[in-house]
């Protein structure tokens, strides 16, 4: 059986490549609204960071949220995702680890 090619993503943090599901996308909306998609999903323009909330606080000092998502972040947005980040940290983590417990 031929292997599946694995997506990789880079973060705009750390630089580090990585595959798509062991990243969290921030995401841009067409309406202009900035959140966290856990999924993958959501329509808009999307930029990746490690599950390491010293990338966040990298991206936020570097503005490379700026950069990759093509927009000027305000400084409240950047605190609302750093709220966001700590909240669903866990829970990526743990959709992680379910996943290789699944392989």
């Amino acid at each position: 059986m031929k292997q599946r090619k694995i997506p990789l993503r880079k973060c705009v943090a750390c630089q580090q490549m990585m595959p798509k599901r062991e990243l969290i996308r921030v995401v841009r909306s067409p309406e202009g609204d900035i959140s966290i998609d856990l999924k993958g999903k959501k329509a808009g323009r999307g930029a990746y960071l490690c599950g390491k909330q010293s990338c966040f606080k990298l991206a936020k000092k570097s503005r490379a949220l700026d950069r990759a998502l093509s927009v000027t972040v305000a400084p409240d947005i950047y605190d609302q995702l750093e709220h966001d980040f700590i909240k669903v940290e866990d829970e990526f983590i743990a959709g992680k680890e379910e996943m290789s417990d699944e392989s």
